[in-house]
């Protein structure tokens, strides 16, 4: 019997679909994929080394399944992605259970890696170019078939203060059109209704070899293939161009959900972390945004602590958000990470941060119970996922929940719908922050 490999994928999307080229790449080497990681024959982890958070996480994965190889359960244990091209040494030097290592520039070499570890060749230990790193492959998706991630760049030169992944990732580089159509194009023939192009910044795309940004042209191109929904992840607000609105607003696939991470308003503390903005400009697009595109939701990201934020700047932060009325935030606690700028810079404690973010969290969540209220007896298209148990009514999602990023809608329905089905719900209420109500038949 063919040797059989259990995948475990942490971290952001573009690290799954890392993980669903690696899937197919192995399958195609002839091994068995295998959904537990017991029994199996290999365990590879997909990690993430964003923050240190994401770190430990990584860690305590690597270490459970340690236990199973020490039991019996599991024979090898393969660490891929962005905490293994970070700290490879510690890795090495603190993880013995570990039988090899691919960077973020080796995924590729998922299959020849896999054979040295079994095979009993070699520790393998392999970093390739993070530069020119390929990009396309056949995938394996991992996501529930009515949706799928288009990554349509790797890497990022934003060079902000506090971020690692350019070390991490490499230079930006988008793939060609031509290559996400055909790409794209599958995906929609195999039944996908809602596709999300994401990328570390997408606003970018087309700039490294057309000069120009080309994201508005293959959104046209995107809107004529047989998607419902078309969902846009991680727009910088300095690259959005009035073309890229003008087509969001006109073309009705796009969805009317924007994720513009600003990470703060303050315009001292945006400087010195290395953006392009300030918060006259931010200001200006999201009137602008909201001007343009009706029912629009906003997403950002946001960054409490971070070096030169006082009480002053933080309340600024408060009241910049309440002013936006910004419907979706992930808010985090400043982390000093090795090998960043803003690590050496002066920063309040972590238990300050983490105050503080907990504190915006707050404010966001008034924010949301607005707009939620907003919304009570009004109809909204529902993408159904299936039916909760707990709650005894079906799940589903608008165009304002992204999938694993916000909540759901929960619904009931004199006619079942199945998932992947797009329905009409009339909101009747609110539960614990999310919205609930009924099927229109």
């Amino acid at each position: 019997m063919s040797e059989q490999i259990a995948f475990i994928s942490l971290g952001c999307a573009k690290n799954q679909v890392n993980c669903e080229q690696m899937m197919a790449t192995v399958q195609a080497a002839g091994f068995v994929l295998r959904a537990d990681p017991d029994g199996a024959d290999l365990a590879v982890v997909n990690t993430c080394g964003f923050l240190a958070a994401a770190c430990e996480e990584a860690i305590d994965n690597i270490l459970q399944l340690a236990e199973r190889k020490e039991a019996g359960r599991l024979k090898k244990i393969l660490v891929t992605g962005c905490m293994a091209q970070r700290y490879k040494e510690e890795i090495l030097r603190e993880l013995p259970e570990v039988d090899g290592i691919l960077g973020t520039g080796s995924y590729g070499e998922i299959a020849a890696a896999a054979r040295a570890v079994l095979d009993k060749e070699e520790k393998p230990c392999w970093f390739g170019n993070i530069h020119t790193a390929a990009q396309n492959g056949p995938r394996i998706l991992s996501t529930p078939p009515w949706y799928a991630y288009l990554r349509i760049a790797e890497g990022c030169d934003n060079h902000c203060a506090y971020c690692v992944i350019p070390s991490l990732r490499g230079k930006f580089r988008s793939r060609p059109m031509e290559d996400l159509l055909d790409e794209a194009a599958e995906l929609a023939s195999a039944g996908v209704q809602e596709l999300l192009v994401i990328a570390q910044d997408i606003t970018r795309y087309g700039t490294d070899f057309a000069g120009t940004p080309q994201l508005a042209a293959l959104l046209r191109e995107l809107c004529k293939l047989d998607f419902h929904w078309i969902r846009l992840h991680y727009l910088y607000p300095d690259e959005i161009t009035d073309e890229l609105i003008d087509v969001i607003a006109q073309e009705p696939k796009i969805l009317p959900y924007l994720d513009i991470p600003i990470q703060h308003c303050n315009n001292g503390i945006l400087k010195a972390m290395n953006r392009r903005d300030t918060k006259e400009s931010i200001t200006a697009l999201f009137r602008t945004l909201r001007e343009k595109i009706p029912g629009l939701v906003l997403r950002t990201s946001l960054i409490t602590g971070l070096p030169g934020e006082g009480e002053k700047e933080f309340e600024e932060l408060c009241a910049f958000l309440r002013e936006m009325k910004i419907e979706r935030a992930g808010v985090f606690p400043f982390s000093p990470e090795d090998g960043t700028k803003a690590a050496q810079m002066e920063y309040v404690d972590t238990e300050e941060a983490r105050r503080r973010a907990e504190i915006a969290v707050d404010v966001q969540s008034d924010i949301i119970d607005a707009y939620n209220e907003s919304l009570l007896g009004e109809e909204r298209e529902v993408l159904c996922e299936g039916f909760d148990s707990q709650t005894q009514m079906f799940t589903g999602r608008t165009c304002a929940e992204s999938p694993d990023i916000d909540g759901h809608v929960y619904f009931t329905a004199e006619t079942d719908p199945v998932p992947g089905e797009f329905v009409t719900v009339r909101f009747t209420g609110v539960v614990d922050g999310e919205l609930t109500g009924e099927r229109v038949e």
